[in-house]
Protein backbone atom coordinates (compact mmCIF):
# COMPACT_ATOMS: atom_id res chain seq x y z
CA UNK A 1 0.00 0.00 0.00
CA UNK A 2 2.62 2.29 0.83
CA UNK A 3 4.44 1.85 -2.63
CA UNK A 4 1.29 2.14 -4.35
CA UNK A 5 0.90 5.60 -2.60
CA UNK A 6 4.47 6.28 -3.85
CA UNK A 7 3.87 5.75 -6.81
CA UNK A 8 0.37 7.49 -7.66
CA UNK A 9 2.48 10.18 -6.04
CA UNK A 10 5.51 10.28 -8.36
CA UNK A 11 2.85 10.19 -11.60
CA UNK A 12 1.26 12.96 -10.31
CA UNK A 13 4.19 14.94 -9.90
CA UNK A 14 5.62 13.36 -13.69
CA UNK A 15 2.21 14.24 -15.38
CA UNK A 16 2.85 18.04 -13.55
CA UNK A 17 5.70 18.46 -15.20
CA UNK A 18 4.83 17.50 -18.51
CA UNK A 19 2.22 19.81 -18.79
CA UNK A 20 4.38 22.83 -17.67
CA UNK A 21 7.24 21.92 -20.29
CA UNK A 22 4.88 20.85 -22.79
CA UNK A 23 4.23 24.85 -24.31
CA UNK A 24 8.44 25.08 -23.78
CA UNK A 25 10.75 22.15 -23.71
CA UNK A 26 13.63 24.24 -22.96
CA UNK A 27 16.94 23.46 -24.22
CA UNK A 28 20.18 22.11 -22.39
CA UNK A 29 23.43 21.86 -23.23
CA UNK A 30 26.18 20.12 -21.52
CA UNK A 31 29.40 20.18 -23.19
CA UNK A 32 33.10 18.56 -22.11
CA UNK A 33 36.06 19.09 -23.77
CA UNK A 34 35.24 17.61 -27.93
CA UNK A 35 31.53 16.35 -26.01
CA UNK A 36 28.51 18.08 -26.60
CA UNK A 37 25.51 17.09 -25.45
CA UNK A 38 22.21 18.79 -26.34
CA UNK A 39 18.72 17.75 -24.98
CA UNK A 40 15.29 19.22 -23.71
CA UNK A 41 14.73 19.84 -20.11
CA UNK A 42 12.12 17.21 -20.13
CA UNK A 43 14.39 14.74 -21.41
CA UNK A 44 17.00 15.43 -18.62
CA UNK A 45 14.31 15.19 -15.94
CA UNK A 46 13.32 11.93 -17.26
CA UNK A 47 16.83 10.47 -17.68
CA UNK A 48 17.80 11.49 -13.69
CA UNK A 49 14.97 10.28 -12.66
CA UNK A 50 15.45 7.34 -14.33
CA UNK A 51 18.99 6.92 -12.38
CA UNK A 52 18.21 7.44 -9.31
CA UNK A 53 15.28 5.04 -9.32
CA UNK A 54 17.70 2.60 -10.82
CA UNK A 55 20.17 3.36 -7.98
CA UNK A 56 17.07 2.93 -5.70
CA UNK A 57 15.92 -0.36 -7.27
CA UNK A 58 19.65 -1.80 -7.43
CA UNK A 59 20.21 -0.64 -3.60
CA UNK A 60 16.95 -2.40 -2.78
CA UNK A 61 18.22 -5.59 -4.47
CA UNK A 62 21.76 -5.60 -2.42
CA UNK A 63 19.10 -5.37 1.07
CA UNK A 64 16.68 -7.61 0.13
CA UNK A 65 18.52 -10.90 2.02
CA UNK A 66 18.54 -8.83 5.23
CA UNK A 67 15.19 -7.60 4.52
CA UNK A 68 13.79 -11.01 4.11
CA UNK A 69 15.45 -12.67 7.45
CA UNK A 70 13.93 -9.63 9.68
CA UNK A 71 10.26 -10.53 8.04
CA UNK A 72 10.83 -14.06 8.84
CA UNK A 73 12.43 -13.80 12.58
CA UNK A 74 9.53 -11.34 12.95
CA UNK A 75 7.08 -13.71 11.78
CA UNK A 76 8.43 -16.55 13.71
CA UNK A 77 8.49 -14.45 16.73
CA UNK A 78 4.74 -13.21 16.29
CA UNK A 79 3.78 -17.08 15.52
CA UNK A 80 6.13 -18.29 18.96
CA UNK A 81 3.84 -15.16 21.08
CA UNK A 82 0.53 -16.63 19.74
CA UNK A 83 2.03 -20.02 20.76
CA UNK A 84 2.93 -19.40 23.95
CA UNK A 85 -0.38 -17.18 24.97
CA UNK A 86 -2.71 -20.29 23.30
CA UNK A 87 0.06 -22.97 25.51
CA UNK A 88 -0.67 -20.67 28.59
CA UNK A 89 -4.69 -20.90 28.08
CA UNK A 90 -4.02 -24.81 27.68
CA UNK A 91 -2.11 -24.98 30.94
CA UNK A 92 -5.03 -23.26 33.24
CA UNK A 93 -7.75 -25.29 31.18
CA UNK A 94 -6.19 -28.51 32.43
CA UNK A 95 -4.62 -29.83 28.89
CA UNK A 96 -1.50 -30.74 29.61
CA UNK A 97 -0.35 -32.77 27.01
CA UNK A 98 -1.50 -30.48 24.09
CA UNK A 99 0.12 -27.00 26.38
CA UNK A 100 3.57 -28.95 26.40
CA UNK A 101 3.42 -29.64 22.84
CA UNK A 102 2.99 -26.39 21.83
CA UNK A 103 4.85 -24.59 23.74
CA UNK A 104 8.18 -26.66 23.00
CA UNK A 105 7.36 -26.44 19.49
CA UNK A 106 8.08 -22.70 19.00
CA UNK A 107 10.71 -22.59 22.33
CA UNK A 108 13.65 -21.80 20.34
CA UNK A 109 12.39 -19.15 18.76
CA UNK A 110 10.41 -17.50 21.34
CA UNK A 111 11.69 -14.13 22.81
CA UNK A 112 10.03 -15.17 25.89
CA UNK A 113 11.97 -18.89 25.81
CA UNK A 114 12.79 -18.57 29.72
CA UNK A 115 8.73 -18.20 30.46
CA UNK A 116 8.17 -20.67 27.75
CA UNK A 117 10.57 -23.58 29.19
CA UNK A 118 9.26 -23.15 32.69
CA UNK A 119 5.37 -23.48 31.44
CA UNK A 120 6.17 -26.52 29.28
CA UNK A 121 7.63 -27.90 32.53
CA UNK A 122 5.02 -27.23 34.81
CA UNK A 123 2.79 -28.92 31.59
CA UNK A 124 5.30 -32.29 32.18
CA UNK A 125 5.09 -32.29 36.15
CA UNK A 126 1.72 -32.66 35.48
CA UNK A 127 1.90 -35.85 33.29
CA UNK A 128 4.48 -37.32 35.64
CA UNK A 129 7.22 -36.81 32.99
CA UNK A 130 10.17 -36.00 35.66
CA UNK A 131 12.70 -36.11 33.01
CA UNK A 132 11.17 -34.15 30.46
CA UNK A 133 10.37 -31.54 33.32
CA UNK A 134 14.00 -31.53 34.14
CA UNK A 135 15.15 -31.14 30.64
CA UNK A 136 12.55 -28.08 30.07
CA UNK A 137 13.98 -26.31 33.22
CA UNK A 138 17.94 -26.66 32.01
CA UNK A 139 17.20 -25.64 28.73
CA UNK A 140 15.23 -22.25 30.71
CA UNK A 141 18.08 -21.61 32.71
CA UNK A 142 20.47 -21.98 29.26
CA UNK A 143 17.91 -19.68 27.39
CA UNK A 144 18.60 -16.61 30.73
CA UNK A 145 21.31 -17.79 32.93
CA UNK A 146 21.37 -14.56 34.66
CA UNK A 147 17.56 -16.13 35.94
CA UNK A 148 19.69 -18.78 38.01
CA UNK A 149 16.67 -17.52 41.09
CA UNK A 150 13.70 -17.90 39.02
CA UNK A 151 14.60 -21.24 37.58
CA UNK A 152 15.73 -23.04 40.90
CA UNK A 153 12.58 -21.72 42.45
CA UNK A 154 10.43 -22.81 40.04
CA UNK A 155 12.58 -26.54 40.22
CA UNK A 156 11.74 -26.47 43.71
CA UNK A 157 7.86 -26.15 43.96
CA UNK A 158 7.97 -28.99 40.84
CA UNK A 159 9.62 -31.37 43.34
CA UNK A 160 7.77 -30.38 46.43
CA UNK A 161 4.93 -30.56 44.52
CA UNK A 162 5.69 -33.87 43.44
CA UNK A 163 7.49 -34.97 46.59
CA UNK A 164 10.61 -34.97 46.55
CA UNK A 165 11.47 -33.14 49.65
CA UNK A 166 15.19 -34.40 49.29
CA UNK A 167 15.82 -32.59 46.02
CA UNK A 168 14.28 -29.74 46.72
CA UNK A 169 16.34 -29.46 49.65
CA UNK A 170 18.75 -29.92 47.79
CA UNK A 171 17.68 -26.85 44.83
CA UNK A 172 16.93 -24.25 47.72
CA UNK A 173 19.94 -24.75 49.73
CA UNK A 174 21.80 -24.03 46.58
CA UNK A 175 19.79 -20.91 45.78
CA UNK A 176 20.32 -19.28 49.50
CA UNK A 177 23.67 -19.84 49.05
CA UNK A 178 23.64 -17.86 45.71
CA UNK A 179 20.95 -15.66 47.16
CA UNK A 180 20.93 -15.53 50.67
CA UNK A 181 18.26 -12.85 51.18
CA UNK A 182 15.78 -13.87 49.18
CA UNK A 183 12.53 -13.67 50.84
CA UNK A 184 10.83 -16.14 48.98
CA UNK A 185 13.81 -18.58 48.90
CA UNK A 186 13.88 -18.12 52.33
CA UNK A 187 10.19 -19.04 52.82
CA UNK A 188 9.91 -22.24 50.71
CA UNK A 189 12.77 -23.44 52.74
CA UNK A 190 10.59 -22.92 56.08
CA UNK A 191 7.79 -24.62 54.05
CA UNK A 192 9.73 -27.52 53.19
CA UNK A 193 11.71 -27.94 57.02
CA UNK A 194 7.97 -28.07 58.29
CA UNK A 195 7.13 -31.34 55.60
CA UNK A 196 10.11 -32.33 56.54
CA UNK A 197 9.80 -32.00 60.29
CA UNK A 198 13.20 -30.82 60.60
CA UNK A 199 12.77 -28.56 63.36
CA UNK A 200 15.89 -28.13 64.57
CA UNK A 201 16.80 -26.48 61.03
CA UNK A 202 13.85 -24.25 61.13
CA UNK A 203 14.81 -23.36 64.42
CA UNK A 204 18.05 -22.08 63.08
CA UNK A 205 16.20 -20.70 60.21
CA UNK A 206 13.86 -17.91 62.63
CA UNK A 207 16.70 -15.17 62.75
CA UNK A 208 16.81 -15.13 59.10
CA UNK A 209 12.83 -15.04 59.01
CA UNK A 210 12.81 -12.58 61.49
CA UNK A 211 14.96 -10.28 59.79
CA UNK A 212 14.35 -10.54 56.31
CA UNK A 213 10.43 -10.57 57.40
CA UNK A 214 9.48 -13.16 55.49
CA UNK A 215 6.27 -14.05 57.50
CA UNK A 216 4.26 -11.40 59.82
CA UNK A 217 4.55 -11.00 63.54
CA UNK A 218 1.82 -13.36 64.75
CA UNK A 219 2.48 -15.73 62.38
CA UNK A 220 6.09 -15.74 63.58
CA UNK A 221 4.81 -16.10 66.93
CA UNK A 222 3.26 -19.29 66.43
CA UNK A 223 5.75 -20.92 63.92
CA UNK A 224 8.02 -20.47 67.24
CA UNK A 225 5.67 -22.27 69.53
CA UNK A 226 5.11 -25.00 67.32
CA UNK A 227 9.04 -25.42 66.66
CA UNK A 228 9.74 -25.76 70.34
CA UNK A 229 6.78 -27.81 71.27
CA UNK A 230 7.84 -30.42 68.58
CA UNK A 231 11.24 -30.42 69.81
CA UNK A 232 10.15 -31.13 73.60
CA UNK A 233 7.68 -33.84 71.86
CA UNK A 234 10.48 -35.26 69.65
CA UNK A 235 12.78 -35.21 73.07
CA UNK A 236 10.10 -36.88 75.23
CA UNK A 237 9.03 -39.52 72.46
CA UNK A 238 13.29 -40.76 72.40
CA UNK A 239 13.15 -40.39 76.80
CA UNK A 240 16.32 -38.27 76.38
CA UNK A 241 16.65 -36.06 79.96
CA UNK A 242 19.51 -34.31 78.00
CA UNK A 243 17.74 -33.29 74.89
CA UNK A 244 14.75 -32.03 76.51
CA UNK A 245 17.03 -30.09 78.67
CA UNK A 246 18.67 -28.65 76.11
CA UNK A 247 15.35 -27.58 74.22
CA UNK A 248 14.03 -26.08 77.13
CA UNK A 249 16.97 -24.22 77.54
CA UNK A 250 16.67 -22.96 74.14
CA UNK A 251 12.80 -21.67 74.64
CA UNK A 252 12.75 -17.63 74.57
CA UNK A 253 11.96 -15.76 77.75
CA UNK A 254 8.28 -14.90 75.98
CA UNK A 255 7.56 -19.37 75.67
CA UNK A 256 8.98 -20.45 79.01
CA UNK A 257 5.01 -19.58 80.33
CA UNK A 258 3.73 -21.20 77.33
CA UNK A 259 0.88 -23.91 79.20
CA UNK A 260 1.23 -26.44 76.69
CA UNK A 261 5.12 -26.55 76.61
CA UNK A 262 5.11 -26.13 80.68
CA UNK A 263 2.75 -29.69 80.92
CA UNK A 264 5.26 -31.19 78.37
CA UNK A 265 8.04 -30.54 80.66
CA UNK A 266 6.93 -31.35 84.07
CA UNK A 267 5.66 -34.28 82.69
CA UNK A 268 8.75 -35.65 81.21
CA UNK A 269 10.64 -34.56 84.16
CA UNK A 270 8.66 -36.42 86.84
CA UNK A 271 8.63 -39.65 83.81
CA UNK A 272 12.70 -39.48 84.47
CA UNK A 273 12.44 -39.72 88.35
CA UNK A 274 12.89 -36.01 89.00
CA UNK A 275 9.46 -35.07 90.98
CA UNK A 276 11.07 -31.90 92.85
CA UNK A 277 12.15 -30.41 89.50
CA UNK A 278 8.67 -30.76 88.25
CA UNK A 279 7.24 -28.96 91.21
CA UNK A 280 9.62 -26.18 91.13
CA UNK A 281 8.78 -25.80 87.68
CA UNK A 282 5.29 -25.61 87.78
CA UNK A 283 5.13 -23.44 91.35
CA UNK A 284 6.97 -21.09 89.71
CA UNK A 285 5.24 -20.86 86.35
CA UNK A 286 1.65 -20.82 88.63
CA UNK A 287 2.90 -17.84 90.69
CA UNK A 288 3.34 -15.73 87.62
CA UNK A 289 0.72 -16.43 86.24
CA UNK A 290 -2.67 -18.79 87.47
CA UNK A 291 -3.50 -21.62 85.43
CA UNK A 292 -5.70 -24.29 86.29
CA UNK A 293 -4.72 -26.31 83.77
CA UNK A 294 -0.87 -26.46 85.38
CA UNK A 295 -2.64 -26.58 88.77
CA UNK A 296 -4.36 -29.73 87.98
CA UNK A 297 -0.75 -30.80 86.72
CA UNK A 298 0.16 -30.08 90.06
CA UNK A 299 -2.02 -32.33 91.71
CA UNK A 300 -1.11 -35.66 89.27
CA UNK A 301 2.47 -35.35 90.09
CA UNK A 302 3.20 -38.77 91.98
CA UNK A 303 6.28 -38.97 94.77
CA UNK A 304 7.99 -36.19 95.87
CA UNK A 305 7.89 -33.84 98.55
CA UNK A 306 3.91 -34.05 98.93
CA UNK A 307 3.41 -32.00 101.81
CA UNK A 308 5.35 -29.41 100.90
CA UNK A 309 2.99 -29.55 97.84
CA UNK A 310 0.13 -29.50 100.15
CA UNK A 311 1.30 -26.57 101.60
CA UNK A 312 1.87 -24.83 98.85
CA UNK A 313 -1.46 -25.40 97.36
CA UNK A 314 -3.49 -24.47 100.60
CA UNK A 315 -1.52 -21.47 100.62
CA UNK A 316 -3.34 -20.64 96.90
CA UNK A 317 -6.54 -20.81 98.48
CA UNK A 318 -6.63 -17.22 99.94
CA UNK A 319 -6.95 -15.87 96.49
CA UNK A 320 -8.65 -18.89 94.73
CA UNK A 321 -11.13 -20.67 97.40
CA UNK A 322 -13.44 -21.04 94.72
CA UNK A 323 -11.48 -22.59 91.76
CA UNK A 324 -12.99 -26.60 91.60
CA UNK A 325 -9.94 -27.35 90.14
CA UNK A 326 -7.64 -26.31 92.92
CA UNK A 327 -10.17 -27.93 95.33
CA UNK A 328 -9.83 -31.43 93.21
CA UNK A 329 -5.68 -31.07 93.47
CA UNK A 330 -5.83 -30.55 96.95
CA UNK A 331 -8.01 -33.72 97.37
CA UNK A 332 -5.37 -35.62 96.22
CA UNK A 333 -2.37 -34.36 97.95
CA UNK A 334 -4.76 -34.92 101.16
CA UNK A 335 -5.19 -38.34 99.63
CA UNK A 336 -1.62 -38.66 99.13
CA UNK A 337 -0.77 -37.36 102.22
CA UNK A 338 -3.58 -40.12 104.00
CA UNK A 339 -5.68 -37.23 105.46
CA UNK A 340 -8.71 -38.80 104.73
CA UNK A 341 -10.77 -35.91 106.58
CA UNK A 342 -9.70 -33.00 104.69
CA UNK A 343 -9.47 -34.66 101.45
CA UNK A 344 -13.19 -35.62 101.41
CA UNK A 345 -13.73 -32.42 102.31
CA UNK A 346 -11.77 -30.55 99.47
CA UNK A 347 -13.48 -33.12 97.19
CA UNK A 348 -17.04 -31.92 97.92
CA UNK A 349 -16.30 -28.56 97.59
CA UNK A 350 -15.05 -29.07 94.27
CA UNK A 351 -17.81 -30.89 93.36
CA UNK A 352 -20.31 -28.35 94.58
CA UNK A 353 -18.61 -25.73 92.42
CA UNK A 354 -18.17 -27.26 89.47
CA UNK A 355 -19.18 -31.41 89.35
CA UNK A 356 -17.02 -33.11 86.75
CA UNK A 357 -17.08 -36.91 86.14
CA UNK A 358 -13.77 -37.47 87.57
CA UNK A 359 -14.45 -35.54 90.97
CA UNK A 360 -17.01 -37.34 91.23
CA UNK A 361 -15.13 -40.91 90.80
CA UNK A 362 -12.21 -40.06 93.11
CA UNK A 363 -15.23 -38.73 95.79
CA UNK A 364 -16.78 -41.93 95.59
CA UNK A 365 -13.60 -44.21 95.92
CA UNK A 366 -12.88 -42.00 98.75
CA UNK A 367 -16.33 -42.37 100.29
CA UNK A 368 -16.67 -46.39 99.50
CA UNK A 369 -13.21 -46.87 101.27
CA UNK A 370 -14.50 -44.98 104.25
CA UNK A 371 -17.43 -47.65 104.71
CA UNK A 372 -20.32 -45.10 103.08
CA UNK A 373 -21.40 -46.96 100.43
CA UNK A 374 -24.63 -45.81 99.76
CA UNK A 375 -23.07 -41.82 99.90
CA UNK A 376 -20.26 -43.40 97.64
CA UNK A 377 -23.17 -44.60 95.18
CA UNK A 378 -25.13 -41.34 95.23
CA UNK A 379 -21.62 -39.77 94.01
CA UNK A 380 -21.02 -42.44 91.15
CA UNK A 381 -24.45 -41.71 89.84
CA UNK A 382 -24.11 -38.41 90.24
CA UNK A 383 -20.78 -38.79 87.79
CA UNK A 384 -22.69 -40.82 85.48
CA UNK A 385 -24.99 -38.30 84.60
CA UNK A 386 -22.74 -36.13 83.83
CA UNK A 387 -20.70 -38.39 81.09
CA UNK A 388 -23.41 -37.04 78.29
CA UNK A 389 -22.23 -33.62 77.32
CA UNK A 390 -19.33 -33.00 80.31
CA UNK A 391 -15.35 -34.16 79.72
CA UNK A 392 -13.48 -35.18 82.76
CA UNK A 393 -10.67 -33.40 83.75
CA UNK A 394 -8.45 -36.82 82.88
CA UNK A 395 -6.58 -36.86 79.67
CA UNK A 396 -8.66 -34.11 77.92
CA UNK A 397 -8.75 -32.02 81.54
CA UNK A 398 -7.69 -28.58 79.42
CA UNK A 399 -11.99 -29.05 78.07
CA UNK A 400 -12.97 -28.23 81.64
CA UNK A 401 -10.38 -26.68 83.45
CA UNK A 402 -11.82 -23.35 81.66
CA UNK A 403 -15.09 -22.90 82.94
CA UNK A 404 -15.35 -20.07 85.85
CA UNK A 405 -17.25 -21.78 89.17
CA UNK A 406 -20.53 -20.49 90.43
CA UNK A 407 -20.06 -18.36 94.04
CA UNK A 408 -20.39 -20.82 97.07
CA UNK A 409 -18.92 -20.78 100.34
CA UNK A 410 -15.24 -21.27 100.80
CA UNK A 411 -13.56 -24.47 100.40
CA UNK A 412 -11.40 -23.85 103.56
CA UNK A 413 -14.69 -23.34 105.83
CA UNK A 414 -16.17 -26.99 104.70
CA UNK A 415 -12.33 -28.15 105.97
CA UNK A 416 -12.83 -26.35 109.28
CA UNK A 417 -16.21 -27.17 110.22
CA UNK A 418 -14.75 -30.95 109.99
CA UNK A 419 -14.26 -33.22 113.08
CA UNK A 420 -10.52 -33.08 114.77
CA UNK A 421 -7.70 -34.20 112.60
CA UNK A 422 -7.61 -37.68 114.08
CA UNK A 423 -11.11 -38.25 112.35
CA UNK A 424 -9.01 -37.18 109.29
CA UNK A 425 -6.43 -39.24 109.05
CA UNK A 426 -8.26 -42.29 110.06
CA UNK A 427 -7.24 -44.97 107.91
CA UNK A 428 -9.75 -45.93 105.15
CA UNK A 429 -12.19 -48.89 105.30
CA UNK A 430 -10.61 -52.16 102.78
CA UNK A 431 -6.86 -49.99 102.40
Amino acid sequence: MRYLVYAMIALLVAVGVALLTLPDPGYVLIGYGDWSLETTLLVLLAVLAGLYLAVRFLAGLRRLPGRLLHWRRLRRERRARAALNRGLIELAEGQWATAEKRLVRHAATSDNALITYLAAARAAQQQGAHDRRDHYLRLAHGSMPEADVAVGLSQAELQMAHGQLEQALATLRHLRQIAPRHAYVLKMLMKLYQRLQDWQSLRDLLPELRRRKVVGEEELKRLNLEIHRALLELAARRGDLEALREAWGWLPRALAQDESLLVIQATQLQHHGLVDEAQELLRAAIRRHWSQRLVYLFGQLEGGDVGRRLDEAEAWLRDHDKDPVLLLTLGRLCLASRLWGKARAYLEASVQLAPTVETCQVLGNLLEQLGESDKAMACYRQGMGLVVGVPTLGKRGSDVLGRAAPTLPMAHAAVEAEPASEAWEEKPTGS
